[in-house]
């Protein structure tokens, strides 16, 4: 059958499928994916992360232990075993939590699926970071909800500023948010952390106001300096947060386990929405990995990978851009938001930087409007350091051209 006989069935896909379906960024990535360029665009774990040699005795342990087991439905003993693991970490980083509060997905982006599955009915409102994460924004679009932006500042949600939002849509009569979803460590794609007070106003205006807060926390592990501020969950004594997290970037992504810490109630219907949907071998194969320290040793030596590449990028930006060009500056996770000089169009300005021998994410793919025409993202987490120097001096050469002023003055 050729495209022209299967465009004849299109108007079988649902309604909100047919809405969205010309509006995704998500086809702009094959050019930056199949660049030959230094790839500063993905969030992606550097290869030499990958615990292979350790992964390989868990699963050789766990076949001798459970046999054929191990890949049946449901798995073995291990398997049943990783939300205990959870809960476990979980309250080392002070959540308090049982494994009848823990719903495991296959990944992050399953779990905010399951999320939207469960809470959200078309019409609803979402209120979302501007900028955020573009995968999210994705998904909220698959549910036809209406996506509101929230200011941020150098430090995250501007919770004074949604305050105000929030006050003035309730006196104007204006639909009010079930759910905002929210990257609070080493935001995607800006790298900034909310601070504990914020945090606490957050769930004071989730109270108030009557919506749920959707803690979406993959990197929140993978800190290189200063200290952690206490988890949304943590602090939440009304159980209006819904804390999702990963093993996609402390041990690999092609694990695809993930999980939601969520009210008994709530995950009680995770569990009838999605049931089935986290890979049994996997979860035991994560647990016995888990074992013995061997996951808190990998994640330390994450740690110091990555700081080497997040320093890296950061004496690179300093020695390379030219003026009017400024950056976050993370004190964890995988990424670097960077804003060019005036009359710098970010995604106008890729095949030129892509020549240069450079690729990035432009920052309008973070926003559900129109906006961050001068921004980017740029990614440290996936390559060797040395090769973040030649992409940053791409970058740069890329800015100089569209800016001939800056560059002939520097």
């Amino acid at each position: 059958m050729d495209g022209s006989e299967s465009d004849d069935l299109d108007h079988l896909f649902s309604e909100t499928v047919r809405e969205t379906m010309d509006g995704s960024v998500y086809g702009a990535w094959r050019s930056i994916r199949d660049a030959d360029a230094v790839p500063l665009s993905f969030g992606f774990p550097y290869p030499e992360s990958f615990p292979n040699g350790e992964l390989v005795s868990a699963a050789e342990s766990l076949f001798e232990y459970e046999g054929d087991r191990a890949l049946q439905y449901g798995g073995g003993e291990y398997a049943d075993a990783l939300p205990a693991v959870i809960v476990e970490r979980a309250r080392d980083r002070g959540i308090d939590c049982t494994t009848s509060q823990v719903h495991l997905t296959n990944g992050a982006t399953n779990a905010i699926d399951t999320a939207c599955q469960t809470f959200l009915d078309r019409g609803d409102t979402v209120f979302v970071e501007a900028p955020t994460f573009m995968g999210a924004l994705r998904l909220f679009r698959n549910y036809g909800v209406d996506i509101e932006d929230c200011e941020m500042d150098e430090n995250g949600l501007d919770v004074e500023a949604l305050a105000a939002d929030l006050a003035a849509r309730e006196e104007a009569g204006d639909p009010l948010p079930k759910l905002l979803y929210t990257i609070p460590n080493f935001h995607n794609p800006t790298g900034v952390t909310l601070p504990e007070g914020r945090r606490e106003r957050l769930l004071e205006l989730a109270e108030t106001y009557d919506f749920l807060v959707l803690e979406d926390d993959p990197y929140g592990q993978l800190r290189y300096d200063g200290t952690e501020p206490p988890p949304i969950r943590a602090l939440d004594g009304t159980g209006r947060a819904i804390r999702i997290n990963t093993f996609s970037k402390t041990v690999a992504p092609g694990v695809r386990t993930g999980w939601i810490i969520a009210e008994e109630p709530f995950v009680e219907q995770f569990d009838r929405i999605n049931a089935g949907g986290e890979p049994s071998y996997t979860r035991g194969l994560i647990a016995r990995y888990a074992e013995e320290g061997r996951l808190d040793r990998a994640i330390e030596e994450l740690c110091a990978g990555y700081r080497e590449r997040r320093d890296r990028m950061m004496e690179s930006l300093a020695d390379r851009m030219p003026p009017g060009t400024t950056w976050s500056e993370p004190d964890g996770g995988f990424f670097v938001w960077v804003e060019f000089p005036e009359g710098v169009d970010a995604e106008g300005m890729l095949p030129d930087a892509i020549d240069e021998g450079v690729t990035y994410l432009p920052g309008s793919f973070f926003y559900a409007g129109d906006n961050g025409t001068r921004h980017a993202r740029l990614s440290f987490s996936h390559v060797p350091p040395a090769a973040i120097d030649e992409g940053i001096a791409a970058l740069a050469t890329a800015v100089r051209a569209e800016v001939p002023a800056i560059g002939a003055g520097d």
